[in-house]
């Protein structure tokens, strides 16, 4: 059975505390919007997860959504990674 080519997704999300009580949808894209966001990220220095499960729940909401409170673990272990990632440069 061949396996199927997936369209690519990406979700940019950000975090303000003093403006907001969580992280909110700052951008999402698919194909080629998606490889569009990517690239500026990595343009920019922004570290990059992988993690199609999330990057599928989390495009479902629309711009500048706070995520839910179901996903803050999940969302909380993105940050942390790229608080890691931050700290290695």
């Amino acid at each position: 059975m061949a396996k199927t080519k997936s369209i690519r997704k990406a979700v940019a999300l950000g975090y303000n505390k003093e403006l907001a009580n969580a992280p909110k949808v700052l951008a999402t894209g698919k194909g080629e919007q998606a490889s569009k966001l990517i690239c500026l990220a990595k343009e920019h220095g922004v570290p990059i997860k992988e993690d199609e499960d999330l990057v599928e729940i989390l495009s479902k909401l629309d711009l500048g959504d706070e995520i839910p409170p179901n996903m803050y673990k999940a969302v909380a272990e993105v940050f942390a990674f790229i608080y890691q990632m931050a700290n290695k440069k």
